[in-house]
């Protein structure tokens, strides 16, 4: 099993934080933007990270290829078993695709300052927004860790690195969460050495 996986980007931290928590043996293969080795130009149509290739079975899009991994690799179970709960952290899970997620990569993205900050702030926002809920239980609306932390993870993880510091008192319970979620061995074992790097003191 093989994993194409961008060292910086979150899309690819999420995926190598289920392999880590699974405890799944697996190459990862570190591709940097613009030099995409011949192997992923010719297994993926999109050209895009991260790229899964599980004997003859080629995956590329991170969602799939969590669930895929949580199904394939059922032990420990990072999805709810029950329907309606399975259904709730799979809406959880497009919100953070559709919310959290384009407002990271826009900041990236942005070139003018004035712009970077403005995406800052946003991305700042849309994260406070659901500081209650960090609360509610030990990982998110879980007593048990899931994809919906694998995802939120990367995220947190990496606000420092764009210059957003969030709240006390009000963001408390996010910082809680943080500090339970990144002190994971999976956790740990998921990052790369340039995500390391985000955090270095």
């Amino acid at each position: 099993m093989t994993l194409f996986s961008a060292p910086h980007d979150a899309w690819s931290h999420r995926t190598r934080i289920v392999l880590a928590e699974k405890g799944v043996p697996i190459e990862v293969i570190d591709v940097e933007p613009g030099r995409l080795p011949e192997d992923l130009l010719d297994l993926n149509p999109y050209h895009s990270v991260p790229t899964l290739v599980d004997r003859d079975l080629v995956l590329y899009d991170s969602r799939v290829i969590m669930e895929y991994l949580d199904e394939r690799f059922p032990h420990p179970p990072l999805m709810p078993v029950d329907p309606v709960s399975r259904a709730q952290s799979r809406l959880m899970l497009h919100r953070l695709e559709r919310d959290w997620y384009p407002a990271a990569a826009a900041i990236d993205a942005a070139a003018d300052p004035r712009e970077k900050a403005a995406r800052r702030k946003e991305l700042r926002e849309t994260v406070l927004q659901g500081a209650e809920l960090f609360k509610v239980k030990p990982f998110f609306l879980s007593a048990e860790f899931s994809l919906v932390d694998a995802t939120i993870a990367p995220i947190l993880w990496r606000l420092p690195q764009w210059g957003i510091d969030l709240p006390a008192p009000q963001a408390q319970p996010i910082m809680r969460y943080a500090e339970r979620v990144f002190s994971r061995p999976g956790f740990r074992a998921s990052l790369s050495a340039a995500e390391h790097g985000m955090r270095a003191s």
